[in-house]
């Protein structure tokens, strides 16, 4: 097959890396002189759905193609949920900036690789300028089943899935889920993490319809600081959130804000003057924006511009509660629960 391109960009989450994505990138190697591998949802924290870092899904990049390793180029890629058009210009900067480090020139042959399966590969379009390699399906399991198989890997009558996730990744790739699953201590909380989900959403597998639940966050900032809460309990355990949480039956968007950030953060400013302090209010609605379910979330910004910061401490659903430099939480992505980040950089300016 004759060499097309300079370069073929290839766009992914590789959650984890396996033989259907060895087979688009063994086609573009066919194809482009190098491959620049973007991976996507960089810079957020160990969920089910995003398990690896950044760091862990380009080893296994190279670990499965490692004959060809000197033609790889691997580089992140933010999520910016609310914010399709800086994801696409990241997108295009991601690009430039890994073909000048490659000393590629400016007038370099580009063009983007992928499989134009669904409505989830949308993003293929929206690179006019990329001509597109489109590649047929290799049949394999997706990468949501054999995460499903990982997790459950420690179960009993797990032999079964540990052989079809063998059969379905590079050899280098299941060599590392086996490390990760018998020695990580974050394997551990991500199966805690999977099992409370499966039995959330078992508890309303019974609704006569899918069930959309309507939560409100907090975001408080005084004197260049923002208030979060580290979460107590799965989902997310360990990780900073928010001060927020689910809408009572019997009461408004606000109230319930006002109530959750009490409850959790203990703030004793008046309510008349925190409502006095409202900045502005945002619906996030992103449909995947949390692992239990269709969650749609307002967010109230309260915004204080100077003083002395109010005593806090965590309560309720929240075993500790700080005030954190704005600058300091905006680099907190890994640490950051759900779409946190990306409220945060709606209403701080960045998003």
């Amino acid at each position: 097959m004759a060499i097309e391109f300079d370069y073929l960009v290839f766009i992914g989450r590789f959650e984890p890396f396996h033989n259907g994505h060895a087979a688009v990138a063994r086609h573009a190697l066919a194809k482009a002189s190098k491959v620049i591998f973007l991976v996507g949802s960089a810079d957020t924290p160990r969920t089910t759905k995003n398990p690896f870092t950044v760091a862990e899904r380009a080893v296994m990049i190279q670990a499965a193609l490692g004959d060809a390793a000197d033609r790889l180029i691997v580089r992140p890629l933010r999520d910016h949920l609310y914010n399709e058009s800086l994801w696409i210009a990241n997108v295009q900067r991601a690009v430039a900036e890994a073909v000048r480090a490659d000393g590629g020139d400016a007038d370099a042959r580009i063009g983007l690789i992928g499989m134009d399966k669904d409505a989830s590969s949308y993003y293929l379009r929206e690179f006019p300028q990329w001509p597109l390699v489109d590649v047929s399906h290799t049949a394999t399991l997706s990468a949501t089943e054999l995460r499903r198989f990982l997790f459950e890997a420690n179960q009993i009558d797990s032999h079964g899935g540990l052989m079809l996730i063998r059969a379905n990744v590079p050899g280098p790739v299941f060599d590392m889920l086996e490390a990760f699953r018998k020695s990580s201590p974050a394997f551990t909380q991500l199966v805690a993490e999977y099992q409370f989900i499966e039995q959330y959403r078992a508890a309303w597998s019974d609704a006569p319809y899918p069930p959309t639940f309507v939560t409100t966050d907090a975001v408080i900032v005084h004197s260049g600081h923002v208030l979060l809460v580290r979460r107590r309990a799965e989902p997310g355990k360990g990780l900073w959130a928010l001060p927020g949480g689910f809408v009572g039956q019997h009461e408004s968007l606000l109230e319930a804000c006002l109530r959750e950030l009490r409850e959790e953060t203990r703030l004793k400013l008046p309510l008349p003057v925190l409502k006095g302090s409202i900045k502005g209010e945002h619906v996030f609605d992103h449909p995947e924006r949390s692992a239990r379910g269709r969650t749609i979330t307002h967010a109230f910004h309260f915004e204080f511009p100077a003083g002395e910061l109010p005593p806090v401490r965590g309560g309720d659903d929240a075993d500790k509660a700080r005030w954190i430099a704005v600058s300091e939480a905006l680099e907190m992505g890994p640490q950051l629960f759900e779409d946190h980040l990306h409220i945060l950089e709606f209403f701080l300016g960045r998003g």
